[in-house]
C-alpha cells in the first residue's frame, strides 16, 4: 500500500487534473447559472493546493539542475552546487508541509461571524469585573482586525462588571480566529474588592460560536414562544417606557435568548432569532460531535465551559493556555488585544492534531 506520502502526490496530481477541467468548462461559458457557481466554489478549494504543488515541482526541477551541477569538474561550480543543492532541500521540506496543510478538511464555517457570550463565574463580583476586561480584550482584538462588534443583550453589575454579556462580533475570519476560545477563564489577581491586598482566584465563562442565518437552521413559528418587556439596559429613557426588549423561547429545546439594545422592538426580535438560530446550530453539532471531540485535546467548538482552558496571572503577567501548555510572559499585551500569538499557537497544534488524524486514517 502506497504510504501517506506517495496518496499526498496522487491526490495533488488528480487536483491539478480537476482544475484544469473546471477551468476549461468555465471557459466555455455554456454552463447555466447553478452548475457554474458551484464549480467556481469547487475551484475555489482546488487554487491553494494547486498553486503550492506548482511551487514544489519547480524546486524539484531547480534541485535535478543543482545535483548535475554538484558534479561538475570545476571545484568552484561543483561547490556552488552543493550550496544550492542543501538550500532547495530545505524549501522542498518546507513546501511539502505547506502541501500537507492546505490538503486538511477546511472548516466551512471559518468566515463566519462569531456570537460570543461573556458571563462571570466563580468568584462573585471580581468574576464579573473579568468577564468585562475580556470583553474589552476582545473588543481590541476586533479593532485590531477591523471587524465590528455589536452588543445583543447584558446584564451589568453594580461596579460594572457583567453577569452575561451576548455580542455579535462581524468580521472576515471572526470564526477561523476566535473558534478555541470557548471555556473558562481562570483569573489570579488582587480583586478592586479586595481590602487586604489578597490574591484571589475567579473564573468567568466565554462561549463562541459560528452565526447562523435563517438559510441554516429552520425553525417553526409554533414551537417559540415570544415575550416582550422594558429594557432594564443603557440607552435613555424612550427606551425604558416602551416594551422593545424581546424574549424568545424555544419550547421544544427550552432555549431562551433575549435581546434588549436597540430601540426598536422589530429589530430586537430579529437579532434574537439570529441568536436562537445560532444557540440551536450549537446544541446539533455538540451532541453530534460529542465523541469525536472528547477524544481532541482542544475541544473545538463545543462550547464546553466546564474545563480551565486559560489562566491569567497578574502578579507574574503570565498567560497559560493549558491545553496546549503554552505560556507567554506578556499578560499586558493580552489584555490590550494582542491575541494573535496566543491564538497563532492554538491554530498550529489544532493543525498538528488533524495532521495525526489524516495521517491514521490513511495508514488505516
Amino acid at each position: 500500500m502506497a504510504d501517506a506520502r506517495d496518496y499526498m502526490f496522487q491526490r495533488l496530481d488528480a487536483m491539478v487534473k480537476r482544475k484544469a477541467e473546471i477551468d476549461s468548462w468555465l471557459a466555455e461559458g455554456t454552463l447555466d447559472s447553478r452548475k457554474a457557481v458551484e464549480l467556481s466554489k469547487e475551484l475555489a478549494t482546488l487554487e491553494e493546493p494547486v498553486r503550492l504543488y506548482d511551487e514544489y515541482r519547480h524546486l524539484v526541477d531547480d534541485r535535478t539542475a543543482a545535483e548535475e551541477m554538484t558534479k561538475d569538474p570545476d571545484p568552484e561550480m561543483s561547490a556552488m552546487g552543493r550550496e544550492e543543492l542543501q538550500r532547495l532541500n530545505g524549501a522542498i521540506e518546507a513546501k511539502e508541509e505547506e502541501l500537507q496543510t492546505a490538503l486538511l478538511p477546511k472548516d466551512s464555517q471559518d468566515d463566519r461571524n462569531v456570537i460570543m457570550e461573556l458571563k462571570g463565574a466563580v468568584g462573585g463580583e471580581e468574576a464579573c469585573l473579568f468577564a468585562a476586561d475580556l470583553y474589552r480584550m476582545y473588543l481590541k482584538y476586533a479593532e485590531f482586525k477591523n471587524w465590528k462588534v455589536e452588543v445583543l443583550d447584558e446584564s451589568l453589575t453594580g461596579l460594572g462588571g457583567y453577569s452575561s454579556l451576548t455580542v455579535l462580533i462581524k468580521g472576515k475570519g471572526a470564526w477561523s480566529r476566535l473558534k478555541f476560545e470557548s471555556g473558562a477563564h481562570r483569573v489570579q489577581r488582587v480583586p478592586a474588592t479586595e481590602a487586604s491586598g489578597r490574591i484571589h482566584t475567579s473564573t468567568a465563562t466565554v462561549l463562541v460560536m459560528p452565526e447562523q442565518q435563517d438559510v441554516d437552521v429552520e425553525i417553526n413559528p409554533a414551537d417559540l414562544t415570544i415575550e416582550t418587556y422594558r429594557s432594564s439596559g443603557a440607552g435613555g429613557q424612550n427606551v425604558n417606557k416602551t416594551e422593545s426588549a424581546v424574549r424568545i423561547i424555544h419550547n421544544p429545546s427550552g432555549i431562551v435568548v433575549t435581546c434588549q439594545v436597540e430601540r426598536s422592538q422589530q429589530r430586537n426580535k430579529e437579532m434574537a432569532m439570529n441568536l436562537l438560530r445560532t444557540r440551536l446550530k450549537a446544541k446539533m453539532d455538540e451532541e453530534r460531535n460529542a465523541k469525536m471531540e472528547a477524544e481532541r485535546r482542544l475541544k473545538v467548538g463545543t462550547g464546553d465551559r466546564s474545563e480551565k482552558i486559560r489562566t491569567y496571572n497578574y502578579p507574574q503577567n503570565r498567560v497559560t493556555d493549558h491545553r496546549i501548555g503554552f505560556t507567554i510572559q506578556k499578560l499586558d499585551r493580552v489584555m490590550e488585544g494582542e491575541l494573535d500569538e496566543l491564538l497563532d499557537a492554538l491554530q498550529a497544534a489544532h493543525l498538528k492534531d488533524l495532521m495525526l488524524e489524516q495521517t491514521k486514517a490513511e495508514e488505516a
